[in-house]
């Protein structure tokens, strides 16, 4: 049997793993308390290669920090955005013992054909390709084993490593950030949550014909596998050099999948990072993968807009309005004028009525990167600040989605596409048409971890 098959296997390598993450930690701490000089390039480049050969959260968890600003030295941010669903794939003997613990013995006299060899392999799970009874085509996801203990596990490293960086940097506390990261993976085990999520999806985007969503397949969804029709696609940067017309459609039709669900729903893909859509022959995109679905309070969402018309009209009051909707309290004109920064930043491609690129300043290719370092300096000074856990997976969209329009090169009018999105924008309004695609999709609301 493989090492990568066999439970005291795995346990090595999450050994390993752990003792890189650990070493991280302490190296890191070392050079910052102590003065000890510590090549951060090399180091993050041997932590992203014990991340990619290791299947579970751990590497999921990689993949969210590097998308969230201020949480990792920039150095480790270049490696680990690296980290895609490209991990190597387990065995065909594993897969068979997998299929016949979730659909039974008797598994193949459901599908036509199936691929033992993975055709994507993630973090958490792989996907094969299908051929179901009606000769329609397939995808279905299956879990590796042994995922809810893994994932506990790395959730304990990550708080270790949370507390680590709070001793030494206490500029972001990232209580709430853990609390969110935590919540989300614990859904992501949930294939049936997932299946859920991809009806959701389905109803809430279903006026839009340039992005399309997989279905899930009855009899094929456990709470652990998930089977889905095939969506055929490309990978985006398979378009980079395409015209410019070409790049500006597909970046219209992937801010649509993204933010016609927010601003309507209150609901958002927490997951934009490139292996989790592809694009269709005619430009309209194909979302994918469910697990990270942020459900967010009405209020939140509303205000979003608050601060943006704040913003676009340097209303001070309705700024700070809208930051205590979001749950800061006793904000110092000093802390509201950095936070501004960020939103002046984040903003800053919608308050223009023009044509244009998300980012019209020197690529570095890490968007935002150097506004957050700034933000982030500023708050130290002033003695930190608390983000809602909400702001997690909100920054990472904004962030992952910008860093997406910039690969594309895009430049299309932003501000137009984002005000047909709020006119009319009313928060209980947004209250009803979410609780009713809630409850058309059979999704209840998690409770929070504290």
């Amino acid at each position: 049997m493989a090492e990568d098959d066999s439970a005291f296997g795995r346990a090595r390598r999450y050994a390993r793993v752990g003792a890189s993450v650990g070493g991280l930690a302490a190296k890191l701490g070392a050079e910052r308390m102590l003065g000890v000089k510590l090549d951060r390039s090399k180091h993050a480049n041997d932590l992203r290669q014990a991340l990619g050969g290791l299947k579970g959260p751990l590497m999921k968890v990689a993949q969210i920090m590097s998308t969230i600003p201020d949480a990792l030295p920039k150095e480790y941010v270049q490696e680990l955005a690296q980290l895609q669903a490209n991990a190597p794939a387990m065995g065909p003997a594993f897969v068979k013992r997998r299929m016949v613990s979730e659909l039974g013995p008797g598994w193949e006299k459901r599908f036509q054909s199936f691929d033992l060899q993975a055709a994507a392999a993630a973090s958490l799970g792989q996907v094969h390709k299908a051929v179901a009874l009606d000769g329609s085509a397939l995808a279905v996801k299956l879990q590796y084993p042994d995922m809810a203990s893994a994932v506990e596990a790395d959730l304990r490293q990550l708080k270790l490593i949370f507390a680590i960086y709070g001793r030494i940097d206490p500029a972001i506390d990232t209580r709430h950030i853990h609390a969110e990261i935590a919540d989300r993976l614990r859904e992501e085990l949930d294939y049936e949550r997932e299946a859920a999520h991809m009806r959701l999806y389905g109803a809430m985007l279903a006026d839009e014909s340039e992005v399309h969503i997989p279905v899930p397949q009855d009899g094929l969804v456990t709470k652990r596998l998930l089977g889905m029709n095939w969506l055929q696609g490309r990978p985006l940067l398979d378009y980079k050099d395409a015209p410019q017309e070409v790049r500006d459609r597909i970046a219209y039709n992937l801010f649509r999948a993204w933010y016609v669900p927010f601003y309507r729903c209150g609901v958002i893909h927490g997951d934009p990072h490139l292996g989790n859509y592809t694009i269709r022959d005619d430009l309209g995109v194909n979302l994918l993968d469910f697990g990270c679905v942020r459900i967010f309070p009405p209020k939140f969402v509303g205000g979003v807009i608050d601060l943006y018309r704040a913003i676009s009209t340097q209303d001070r009051a309705l700024a700070v309005h809208a930051y205590e909707t979001w749950g800061f309290a006793g904000l110092s004109n000093e802390v509201i004028d950095t936070l501004n920064l960020w939103a002046e930043f984040v903003y800053a491609p919608l308050l223009e009525d023009r044509p244009r690129r998300i980012q019209e300043m020197e690529q570095t290719g890490l968007y935002g990167r150097e506004v957050a370092e700034k933000v982030h300096a500023e708050l130290k000074k002033l003695g930190g600040v608390t983000p809602p856990r909400e702001f997690v997976f909100m920054d990472r969209a904004a962030v992952g989605l910008g860093g997406v329009f910039l690969h594309l090169n895009a430049a299309i009018n932003w501000h137009r596409l984002f005000h047909d999105l709020i006119e009319g924008f009313d928060t209980k309004g947004l209250a009803r048409r979410q609780a009713a695609a809630l409850k058309a999709a059979e999704i209840s609301i998690t409770p929070e971890s504290p």
